[in-house]
């Protein structure tokens, strides 16, 4: 019983020792570490390859994206204060894979918009730079497939969801890409691109980033699922045909009315002169004065 005692007592002093908290604490850490890395070794894995891919896609941006936008992403400002490349921080990898993944980057040259174009990064490439930019700051990154796909879904749910996409994008789009995704021109000599043959996923980014003039429609403004009904209504109007014959652009009621005058009024216009101006012809040819008489 009294050794008992003074090895409590013992323990006692050391627990109150200086070092006591150290040993502790490293012991707490230890044994952290040890359940960590024997649990969850996948995870470990894919934090590697997610380092590679980082280190690739820095590669890819200080040769392609660098000039204008910084070797750290910070943007360019020229002597004349104009902004050469915008800051890359915090815009996240959805607005690279859109931008880089139909083509609009790298620019040819600057300009005040930039448009699409073939691209210059195969998937690998694209997906190793948005890594990058996604670890320059926290941001919007690449959706998975299951928010913006509407495969595997049942015809009735596809139209339920393409009915409540279409007043969405009615209310929040048309403005600019008109009630089919057409595109159209906008102030200051800019231009709404088409959304037709855009693919899903580029869609879903553009919503969740607005690149450009566009506004930003974040998951806050735009739940998910309803991004992916508007999704599911564009793609419904690529579907379907248009059984009017010429879409005449779709713009509606505008290129209809200037059609109508151009080509309806102005045609039978037109017609009508024509029909004036060979009725009156005539073939016989007047006599000269007193031809008669003199035979």
């Amino acid at each position: 019983m009294r050794l008992l005692n003074r090895s409590a007592g013992r323990l006692s002093r050391h627990r109150r020792g200086p070092l006591a908290g150290l040993v502790v604490l490293l012991f707490g850490l230890l044994l952290t570490g040890g359940l960590y890395a024997a649990f969850s070794p996948a995870s470990a894995e894919k934090t590697g390859t997610d380092a590679e891919q980082i280190a690739e896609g820095r590669k890819l941006f200080l040769t392609s994206c660098s000039f204008c936008h910084g070797q750290n992403g910070e943007g360019i400002t020229t002597r004349n204060g104009n902004q050469l490349g915008p800051s890359l921080i915090g815009v996240g990898g959805a607005a690279v894979d859109f931008q880089v993944g139909t083509g609009r980057m790298p620019l040819v040259q600057p300009g005040h918009q930039t448009t699409p174009k073939d691209v210059t990064f195969n998937d690998e490439e694209t997906a190793a730079l948005a890594a990058y930019v996604q670890s320059l700051g926290a941001g919007p990154d690449i959706p998975s497939e299951a928010l913006y796909s509407t495969e595997g879904l049942s015809e009735e749910e596809r139209e339920e969801l393409a009915v409540r996409g279409g007043q969405i994008f009615l209310t929040n789009c048309s403005a600019c890409h008109n009630f089919e995704g057409s595109g159209g021109a906008m102030p200051r000599g800019k231009v709404a691109p088409s959304l037709q043959k855009t693919s899903s996923k580029h869609i879903y980014e553009a919503m969740l980033t607005g690149p450009g003039e566009m506004d930003n429609f974040s998951n806050g403004n735009i739940a998910p699922e309803d991004k992916k009904a508007v999704i599911a209504y564009l793609e419904a109007i690529e579907e379907n045909p248009d059984y009017g014959g010429f879409g005449m652009g779709g713009i509606g009621p505008v290129s209809e009315g200037m059609y109508a005058w151009l080509v309806g009024i102005g045609g039978c216009v037109a017609f009508a002169f024509w029909i004036a101006s060979h009725t009156t012809r005539t073939d016989k040819k007047p006599q000269a004065a007193g031809g008669e008489a003199d035979q």
